[in-house]
């Protein structure tokens, strides 16, 4: 019984192995295929008309090289990261440098950010919009801040025409950071994007800016620094433009879930089908391998009706422990016991699998935990038990 993504051509090939594996420990054993992927899991069956039209997206802000978007996305993860950009830049191009006797025009910007706090120039006129209700307490701090940073970071470096943008954009964001870390926020402060656009250009104005783009060249930049980090991924213009093709490379994974969690009949009557078909076959005893989402639908099915004929349920990276103490199954409300038909139950789990759990704590004496040591980090950890010598010799001694 294979888990959540599965589909056809990897669930032979899994087959293939837990046969070799149970041939080579215990050759009388007969293994009898579950495979569920194309009849139960989750699938684009109208051609993904759910999702919005390319045609929408032409000429949108996400379709340019220089997408605003993705430039928040990373500068609310890191409010300087425009200021290091223009750092590392300076760097190779040695230009600007120090004049004797020449006012540092990078320490000027910074005088402009430092007087900005303390005084009241934000708040009035029509363009100050609700942002600064939310965020003004701190923004006489992030202005400090950001004053610091400029002088310590870009003191002799060369200056652009986008610097008082620059400024702008990280002191907005660094005003919310400063906002939810004052607030304790669970989640992200609510912020509209075209008040927070307007926010930025009277900052602008106000530290003496006309410029409102972002940093030349930061193209490239701005691309490696998206997909270098997971968080910031989704925000590249690259996705957001092939939204269809990524959500259809997730989709088994994680749809396959959501389809259980509201269809899960159906991959319970394909279990009971299997198992009737061994039993017609096959007068021995019966056991229920089962993987990940697999272990669930298995332990739900034994849970909620007789046993089916099982004797044996084996669950390997299974979540169902964990889903039991939130009182998310289908089959068992958190607090109640087993049934008297529950088949004895072997679970078998990494450490170092984030996705596998324990029972024994929860189920006493119903429930034997069997750690395996695949020596392999997460994710690969929740996937390389049917590859693992020691499951099959565990299971040689422990299948009737």
């Amino acid at each position: 019984m294979h888990g959540t993504g599965v589909r056809e051509d990897s669930y032979r090939k899994a087959y293939e192995r837990v046969a070799r594996g149970l041939k080579r420990t215990r050759p009388d054993v007969r293994l009898v295929p579950c495979y569920w992927g194309d009849t139960c899991g989750a699938h684009l069956e109208l051609g993904g008309a759910s999702f919005p039209s390319p045609d929408q997206d032409r000429g949108a802000p996400g379709a340019r090289e220089h997408d605003p978007l993705a430039l928040w996305a990373l500068l609310e993860r890191d409010p300087l990261a425009e200021i290091e950009l223009i750092e590392d830049a300076a760097r190779e191009d040695e230009q600007g440098g120090y004049v004797p006797g020449r006012i540092d025009r990078w320490d000027a910007l910074a005088d402009r950010v430092r007087a900005l706090a303390g005084s009241d120039p934000l708040k009035s006129g029509d363009r100050a919009g609700p942002l600064v209700e939310d965020i003004g307490p701190q923004l006489d701090g992030a202005a400090e801040d950001l004053a610091a940073e400029l002088s310590l970071r870009l003191s002799g470096k060369a200056y652009g025409q986008d610097a008082e943008s620059v400024a702008a954009r990280a002191l907005v964001a660094l005003a919310v950071r400063m906002t939810e870390q004052a607030q304790g926020a669970e989640e992200p402060l609510p912020v509209d994007g075209a008040d927070r656009d307007a926010l930025v250009d009277l900052l602008t104005d106000h530290l003496g800016g006309t410029d409102r783009g972002v940093v030349a060249d930061s193209g490239k930049w701005l691309a490696a620094r998206l997909v270098a980090d997971p968080l910031l991924w989704a925000a590249s213009p690259v996705v957001q433009v092939g939204r269809r093709r990524v959500t259809g490379r997730f989709l088994p994974e994680t749809g396959d879930i959501l389809r259980y969690q509201a269809r899960g009949a159906l991959l319970r009557a394909r279990i009971a089908e299997a198992v009737a078909q061994a039993r017609e076959t096959d007068d021995g005893t019966v056991v229920l391998l089962a993987h990940s989402l697999g272990g669930i639908a298995s332990f739900d099915l034994l849970a909620m009706e007789p046993s089916h004929g099982v004797d044996l349920l084996v669950t390997v990276g299974s979540q169902a422990p964990f889903l039991y103490e939130i009182d998310a199954l289908t089959g068992l409300r958190r607090g109640d016991d087993l049934p008297g038909t529950f088949p004895r139950w072997i679970n078998v789990y990494d450490r170092r699998d984030l996705l596998g759990f324990v029972g024994g704590g929860l189920f006493p004496g119903r429930v034997d935990d069997v750690r395996v040591y695949l020596r392999q980090p997460f994710p690969r950890a929740h996937t390389a038990y049917f590859a693992h010598n020691g499951l099959y010799e565990r299971l040689k001694a422990e299948l009737p």
